[in-house]
Formats: C-alpha cells, structure tokens, sequence
C-alpha cells in the first residue's frame, strides 16, 4: 500500500520541491499534534500527496509555521498544515493499522515496538470518527484477505478491494467532489495493488506466497502486458484527476500522477533488465526525495 506514489524529484523546479516538503512536513506535525510524537512512524509520501491533492480542490487556509524535530535537529524546517492534514493524518493511521494486518496475514508478524502500540491506539479513535468509512475499509480487506487465501489468481478481484480502500481514503468528504475522488482513488488503488504484486511475484514464489499474478506471469509477454495493464489504471486515475477544479499545486501534482508513480517501476524495470524504451517515468528515480 505503500511507496508508489511520491514525485520525481529531477524533474521538479525549487519551488515546487520546497513546496513538497512543507507539507510532508505539515502531515508529520499533525501527526504529533494529533496522536503523539510515535505516530510520525506511519508518515508516508502516499498520505502527504492526499493532502496536497485536498488541499488544492478544497482551497482550505494553511497553517505556515518552522519548527525543529528529531529527524531534523539543527536547522527549523518550514511546514504547512491545516484541516486536510488532521484528515491526512487520520488516514495514515488507518492505512498503518491496515498494513499491519496485512503483514501478519503475509508473514506472521504481529505489530510491535513503539509504532504498533501507537497505531493501536490512535486507530480507535479514527474508528470512532469514521465508522462508516472503516466499516467500508474493513470490508474490502477481509474481501482481499478472502481472495489471496481461496484463489490468488482472481486479479481484478484482488486489485478492485485496494482500489475501494483508496477510493474511500481519497473521498474526504460526500459532497459533490466525492464521486470523482472515488474514481481517482479506485483506480489508484488498483495500480498500486498491481505493482506491488508485480514486484514482490518473485519473493512469493520463493516462499510460496499467493499473487494473483502468478498464472500471467507465466505468459511471454508478461512484462510488456504488465507494463499496459499498470498504464491503462493510471491512465484512467489522471483521467478523473484533470476533471477537479485545482489550480493550487498543479504542476506539482501533475509531476507526481504523471511521473513520480512511475519511480518504483522503472527502477524495478532496471533491476530486471527489462528495457524501458518510452516506458512512463523512465527517468524517474526510485527514491523520489
């Protein structure tokens, strides 16, 4: 659920670099603010970029502010905060604690240290902020659990419970934005439920993990089919993303939809030796920041 979307940092001008930052920057503070000094282990690029993306659509007022932390000690750091980075925030929590049943159902691991115990915690009270949307959540990661246990090969199935997890993440608010959000989040969600099967396929088979990608994976064109499948999912995530009225951040967001999803890929694609020709973010680097 993690790491696929960010920027592509070389492509990026000063400005919007810095800008990229001030919110990350912002998420972790409402982090803190909100669910302790612990809770800044779930900050992801993932959530920074929902807050950016609502932020925008919404033209909600930020707070601008300098601080130092424990990452950052020696020089204040600007950030950018407001109401989009508290709902930022509360859907890091929710997609940790998600992702935490997610390993132990993989991979036996329970959650542990100081980052499980505050996930825990702060997760009941997300709960009981948005019980309708976790119940929705919560539904459509047992539908996957169900899924990776009884078949592993239904990949549309598999892909369409991340692709409503993301829908309902990306859907702030049930207003009139709220439909389009969906579209976006879901199809989203399924380009990152797809390339992170396509990169763990060859660990799984190792271990003898289900991935729904195992039967295709068989074909001879499979990476060249992979490639098309991801392209037509972000394909249509851009198509809903240009139908929001934003003119805040623009640039910056189209550099991340456009390209820094792109960064895992072609660095995977490098990895494997498999040829990038005109592949979408061939020059995008794996770690974007």
């Amino acid at each position: 659920m993690y790491g696929y979307v960010s920027i592509n940092a070389r492509t990026l001008v000063k400005e919007d670099y810095a800008r990229f930052h001030a919110v990350y920057c912002g998420l972790c503070h409402a982090l803190a603010v909100r669910y302790g000094q612990a809770s800044r282990l779930t900050l992801s690029y993932d959530m920074t970029v929902l807050q950016l993306l609502l932020s925008s659509l919404y033209d909600e007022v930020e707070t601008q502010g300098r601080e130092r932390c424990a990452e950052r000690p020696v020089i204040a750091h600007h950030y950018a905060c407001g109401p989009c980075a508290d709902y930022a925030a509360d859907m890091s929590i929710l997609l940790a604690h998600y992702k935490s049943l997610d390993d132990q159902a993989d991979e036996g691991r329970a959650p542990r240290g100081m980052k499980g115990r505050a996930v825990e915690r702060a997760f009941e009270t997300v709960r009981e902020k948005y019980p309708d949307k976790c119940a929705r959540i919560d539904a459509a990661f047992r539908e996957n659990t169900r899924l990776e246990r009884e078949d592993g090969g239904n990949i549309d199935a598999a892909a369409n419970c991340t692709g409503a997890i993301i829908a309902e993440i990306y859907a702030w608010r049930e207003d009139f934005f709220a439909p389009v959000l969906r579209e976006m989040g879901r199809a989203l969600g399924r380009f990152i439920y797809l390339m992170d099967a396509y990169e763990d396929l060859p660990a799984d088979v190792k271990k003898n993990r289900p991935n729904p990608l195992r039967t295709i994976s068989r074909h001879g064109d499979y990476d060249m089919e992979m490639r098309q499948i991801l392209m037509l999912e972000m394909e249509a995530c851009t198509a809903a993303f240009e139908r929001l009225p934003l003119v805040r951040d623009l640039t910056l967001m189209r550099n991340i939809f456009y390209s820094g999803v792109w960064g895992r890929y072609a660095w995977l694609c490098k990895k494997r030796g498999i040829p990038l020709d005109d592949a979408p973010g061939k020059d995008a680097p794996k770690d974007a920041i």
